[in-house]
């Protein structure tokens, strides 16, 4: 939109104090005055004014000369971080994933003895049943859902087990609680779940969780994948140290929330 196009409640010094702040980047972390005014196109006056101001609220730094950001300008992140809800948080870092493998990914939550998906980002659909928002598996039969039923007290492990149906869905579904609690201290040794082919055929997935400021799990993610085409070893060694660091990236953005709350 043009400065002839503004409309009326604009305030266009408002958007000048922000081109200030945005003049300074990992390539110019230090500016001096002329090179503000010429990056923002102001006068030396009005970016001296912007800055002096920026400099008396503790978002600039100067030593007479060079001018630079302070911490504190962090705290504009913080606010929109702050306002997110964990899908929020997570959405970004899903589909940097997904670009990344080129396979679907999704972020999940444990909602009584069932994950519900609360993202997505799909690429292909590889499963009979179709995956949205708010689709609900057993948490038993998923990757996900043994990610966090595995970092759960082991009480309550005990009695999730005790009333779960554990019905074969295909050929190769645990159906013993001795089994699968077997399974579930593997899970919780090394820190993901590799599910093959138990919840649909053909369907191969490997999830880890997600921890909040405290390390207590909150969520998990997924990378389901064709079994045709992916075996139990490249999901191993190809899908799982980018979801980890996926995972990785959120619980940072978890942890910069939390801090600001």
């Amino acid at each position: 939109m043009s400065a002839g196009a503004r409309e009326p409640h604009f305030v266009q010094s408002f958007e000048r104090g922000l081109a200030v702040i945005r003049a300074f980047d990992a390539d110019h972390p230090e500016l001096t005055l002329s090179e503000v005014a010429r990056t923002c196109g102001l006068t030396r006056a009005a970016a001296r004014r912007f800055l002096l101001t920026l400099s008396d609220l503790g978002y600039v730094r100067t030593d007479g000369r060079l001018f630079r950001l302070s911490p504190r300008v962090l705290e504009l992140g913080y606010a929109y971080l702050s306002s997110f809800s964990l899908p929020d948080i997570a959405e970004p870092h899903l589909e940097q994933l997904v670009a990344e493998v080129r396979e679907s990914s999704s972020l999940c939550v444990l909602d009584g003895d069932d994950i519900v998906y609360v993202a997505r980002v799909p690429t292909s659909r590889i499963m009979t049943a179709s995956i949205t928002v708010g689709t609900r598996f057993p948490a038993h039969v998923t990757s996900v859902g043994r990610v966090m039923l595995a970092h759960l007290p082991d009480e309550e492990i005990d009695a999730r087990l005790a009333r779960a149906e554990l019905r074969a869905l295909t050929a190769r579904t645990i159906v013993t609680t001795g089994l699968l609690r077997a399974e579930l201290r593997r899970v919780r040794r090394h820190g993901y779940a590799i599910v093959d082919q138990e919840l649909e055929e053909g369907l191969r997935s490997v999830a880890a969780p997600v921890r909040d400021r405290d390390g207590d799990v909150v969520a998990a993610v997924n990378i389901p994948v064709h079994a045709s085409r992916n075996s139990v070893e490249s999901v191993r060694r190809d899908l799982l140290p980018p979801l980890l660091a996926a995972v990785a990236r959120i619980e940072a953005d978890l942890r910069v929330v939390a801090r600001r709350r």
